[in-house]
């Protein structure tokens, strides 16, 4: 994860808050979070055809270990070396980490792919993540950008149920892990547009019944199988306003 700034005031505020949320992230062993991470990558698999890729944000490596089965060579960005000390553990061949934050890294190299899977809700300005991006992009290029959905059924449900106000609140579980803003389809078509990005497909990312701790404990219980979880998935290619997470698949104008 990154955030950015000139001054180094403000940057070591930002490594602060990298820390603060990598604290909160490795806490949290989340099967629901570990069911997201396969879904975005079975969504985005069949667009990869080897070729050189970066990862914006490593968390744990889950996903990094996947993404890398399918190209040539990955690198990955970080802003927090213990987020990239965890990935590492993981001991991925064609995989090389760089400890930078996201606006500042800077490449001779360009890619064929760029991830950012859960990134631009933590950002200071995602706009600036966005420019390095296209930046470090191969003609013709892909960016995968996925973020959490302001509109999930989930969170209807919560606002019905009196716990949150607004649907674009931040909730407690969104501060305790460093989110910054919460998107929904408009406003996060309005951030591409506005980094001059072409969509080439957008989806919907399962259709989320409950909150994050409650489909833990489905999971976990065993409630929810493959077989309901790949229903769920299909499902919220079908109705992706009420999915968990919004996917965009884009090129640079």
């Amino acid at each position: 994860m990154s955030t950015a700034s000139n001054s180094l005031v403000d940057l070591q505020a930002e490594k602060v808050f990298l820390d603060k949320v990598y604290a909160t992230y490795t806490v949290d062993h989340s099967s629901q979070t570990r069911v997201m991470r396969e879904l975005v990558f079975r969504t985005v698999a069949p667009f990869l055809k080897g070729g050189q890729g970066l990862e914006l944000g490593c968390s744990d490596g889950y996903m990094t270990s996947m993404l890398a089965s399918k190209l040539e060579h990955l690198d990955v960005v970080d802003g927090s070396s213990s987020f990239l000390e965890e990935a590492k553990k993981r001991d991925i061949p064609n995989v090389t980490y760089h400890l930078a934050l996201f606006e500042e890294y800077e490449s001779e190299k360009r890619y064929d792919y760029v991830f950012a899977s859960f990134i631009l809700e933590h950002v200071l300005d995602p706009g600036l993540v966005l420019a390095m991006a296209k930046r470090v992009l191969k003609p013709g290029g892909l960016i995968f950008l996925i973020v959490p959905n302001a509109r999930a059924l989930s969170r209807q449900l919560a606002m019905h149920m009196n716990l949150i106000q607004d649907l674009k609140a931040l909730t407690q579980n969104d501060l305790v892990h460093g989110h910054r803003r919460v998107y929904d389809r408009v406003s996060f078509n309005r951030d591409l547009r506005q980094a001059s990005l072409q969509t080439v497909m957008e989806c919907g990312l399962m259709l989320k019944i409950l909150a994050d701790f409650q489909m833990d404990k489905l999971i976990d219980d065993g409630v929810l199988k493959d077989q309901q979880i790949d229903g769920l998935y299909k499902l919220g290619l079908e109705y992706p306003d009420l999915c968990g997470a919004l996917l965009s698949v884009c090129r640079a104008d």
